[in-house]
């Protein structure tokens, strides 16, 4: 079980030919699916090495390498070497270090632990820098084993992955004219738009050109840029914010949604204001 230090060659066993290097590196396993009769393909995010493919053969039948470990949302320490014009890695082992067991019993958290890894995986590109996405991703689910989920939490870890990943949205000037967010607009009147095709809010008078942009309060924007600029707190939000935040809540899946160009599947099991 034991491999060689990441990054190593090992010497072949006969005339000198090198043997693939066998990499290791604490990962998140994303998700995972049937490949052949005894096989699986599975995604990781790892810490070092960016988001791998691989295929861990044997894995639905080995009761030793691989019992319980290729769970999505599990975070355990991959050993894996790359196979030449393949772009699946071949999976040595996984080991556990950490297995979210408040998750695990909670069907409410299990929804939210999938929503926050299928949008990391879907905006994630293979080959990625991803040790800020990695602890990004590993911090979202610790607070999901502590904490209920609140829209904050939420809308901040969208907010803060799409940043990571290159996509994040412009929230604090229109994305046409350059008008900034304030003045002599009432809080609560609908003034703003936001377009995920133009990556960004509209104000009342450019949002016209874009039928689709979703209406946006502008007590909805302060609170999406006051999120994007401070994080999520564990606290519940008051209750003279909570309108805002089920406005909030409604943009971000349509953009990243944008993004990916597909749907969300596990954004139809969040519930009420989440959604």
């Amino acid at each position: 079980m034991c491999g060689v230090p990441g990054g190593e060659e090992r010497p072949g066993a006969s005339r000198g030919v090198a043997l693939p290097a066998i990499r290791s590196s604490p990962a998140i396993v994303l998700r995972s699916w049937a490949y052949g009769e005894s096989d699986k393909i599975v995604s990781f995010l790892t810490r070092d090495f960016g988001k791998i493919r691989g295929i861990a053969k044997g894995a639905k039948r080995s009761r030793k390498r691989f019992l319980n470990v290729l769970e999505p949302f599990t975070l355990v320490q991959l050993r894996f070497h790359e196979r030449p014009n393949s772009p699946l890695a071949f999976v040595h082992a996984c080991d556990w270090v950490y297995v979210f067991r408040a998750i695990a019993r909670d069907l409410g958290k299990i929804a939210h632990a999938s929503y926050l890894v299928e949008i990391t995986d879907e905006l994630t590109r293979d080959g990625d820098d991803s040790l800020s996405l990695f602890e990004h991703l590993r911090s979202g689910l610790r607070f999901l084993e502590e904490n209920a989920a609140s829209p904050e939490f939420l809308t901040a870890f969208e907010l803060m992955l799409l940043r990571l990943a290159g996509f994040q949205p412009i929230l604090e000037q229109c994305q046409r004219c350059g008008r900034a967010p304030g003045g002599d607009d009432d809080r609560w009147n609908v003034r703003w738009g936001f377009s995920p095709a133009d990556g960004g809010v509209l104000c009342r008078d450019c949002r016209d050109y874009r039928r689709e942009a979703v209406p946006l309060s502008s007590g909805a924007l302060d609170t999406l840029i006051h999120i994007q600029r401070h994080g999520w707190t564990e606290g519940e939000a008051p209750a003279a914010l909570q309108p805002a935040l089920r406005e909030a809540r409604g943009v971000m899946p349509l953009f990243i949604q944008y993004q990916i160009s597909k749907k969300l599947k596990s954004a139809a099991f969040l519930d009420g204001p989440f959604r």
